[in-house]
């Protein structure tokens, strides 16, 4: 499944406004990247999922505790967010959108993703407008989600330099320390730089075009980190803002959660022995089916051979096999006639079979045969009369139905 993830611009987007994007076909590697309007992102191919990213300076980081009672399906967790938060957001509640982290629990603390409701809106409207539905939200970076996380310092360019220009982020600290953000030129201008304490083992990494200022700073190499490598673990990351008023329905987001498994399970590379192993499973059986398949339809030729070799043997005046439990019964009806014995379908058989299987005094006005069939009339039996004469002819070998005002009475076939 190809991703097309488009990091949000700042502001109202316009019909000019320039969307940066990257195009994936596995979720690790690059396909396109660039900048584009919104009529103009590239279309991916089906099945499609289109990732908006929300850059790290729109969002801000809140913790809570949420009572018990209180989850992502509940109705009233907007409610809820808005009067635990009140108190520490700088604008109105109802003008932001507000998403919990990922499997969030009562009664422990919870990171809460805080950004401005209608911009998120605009954005979303301009992509859904230009044909390019949004199916996840994701943010550029977030918090760690337990003390084990390796903390990660890094150089980060901002979309719109002129705003926000160069910056320090610092995530994974501790788990309670939300998304740190502080600008890089300033510290660079500054005669004694301040950076805060990093524990040992601290990821160090900038983008190519800051790696020199981030040195300058650090007093040691740092790891290159284009944004295309952040946009992709954005994508593949836990954190899903589509919540509240802007999630999708939960069936959509089932077929989702449904698909980015299957395509993990189908490209990650942890997930190789098992492919290997799922593919050479299924060629085994095959080749287990077809094995089987053609003994059975050599032990088929081989009856049908033993058939046919009976038939010749027994009867060599049959010449030409077309149809052999046919032709052999038609032999062994004609020996039976020419010795003079009566088969189980000839009249008298049936006749017989037919006075031992009625009930006394019970006979028939009219009787025909033809064709190994007794067909008859006025016999005149009730529905239990009926049931014991079937059950009788049945238990000598013999089939009685009664149809409309006849009965008819035949031989049964015997495997």
């Amino acid at each position: 499944m190809s991703t097309l993830i488009v990091y949000l611009p700042d502001g109202a987007p316009g019909a000019s406004t320039e969307w940066a994007y990257l195009l994936t076909p596995d979720g690790r590697t690059v396909l396109q990247q660039g900048t584009a309007t919104a009529a103009l992102l590239p279309q991916p191919t089906r099945p499609v999922e289109v990732v908006a990213v929300v850059p790290l300076h729109q969002l801000s980081w809140q913790p809570v505790e949420l009572p018990r009672g209180t989850g992502p399906g509940s109705a009233r967790l907007q409610a809820v967010l808005e009067g635990l938060l009140e108190e520490r957001l700088l604008d109105e509640p109802q003008q932001l959108h507000l998403a919990l982290g990922p499997a969030p629990e009562a009664g422990r603390p919870q990171w809460v993703a805080v950004c401005n409701r209608a911009w998120l809106g605009a954005a979303l409207q301009a992509l859904e407008a230009a044909g390019r539905s949004v199916t996840r939200i994701v943010p550029e970076l977030w918090p760690a989600a337990h003390a084990e996380a390796t903390p990660v310092l890094r150089a980060v360019q901002a979309a719109n330099p002129d705003e926000h220009g160069p910056r320090w982020v610092l995530t994974g600290l501790d788990a309670s320390s939300p998304v740190i953000s502080w600008p890089l030129l300033g510290l660079v201008d500054s005669p004694q730089p301040v950076l805060p304490p990093l524990p040992e083992g601290t990821r160090l990494c900038a983008e190519p075009a800051l790696a020199q200022q981030a040195e300058a700073v650090l007093g040691q190499a740092v790891t290159l980190e284009p944004p295309a490598t952040r946009w992709l673990e954005a994508a593949a990351g836990p954190w899903e803002l589509a919540q509240q008023s802007f999630a999708s329905s939960q069936r959509n987001r089932i077929t989702r959660q449904g698909v980015r498994a299957l395509q993990a399970v189908w490209q990650a590379p942890a997930w190789r022995p098992l492919r290997w192993g799922v593919a050479a499973l299924l060629l085994a059986q095959l080749a287990g089916l077809n094995a089987w398949a053609w003994k059975e339809s050599q032990n088929l030729r081989q009856r049908e051979a033993d058939i046919r070799q009976t038939l010749t043997r027994t009867f060599p005046s049959v010449t030409v096999v077309v149809d052999a439990p046919v032709q052999m019964a038609r032999e062994v009806s004609a020996l039976r006639q020419a010795a003079g014995q009566a088969a189980g379908n000839d009249f008298e058989t049936l006749i017989a079979a037919l006075a031992l299987a009625l009930p006394p005094g019970r006979q028939a006005s009219h009787i025909d045969y033809a064709n190994g069939e007794l067909r008859l009339r006025g016999l005149n039996l009730g529905a239990e009369e009926t049931e014991q004469t079937r059950e009788r002819l049945r238990q000598r070998g013999y089939g009685g139905q009664p149809e409309g005002e006849q009965w008819i009475v035949r031989q049964e076939a015997r495997p």
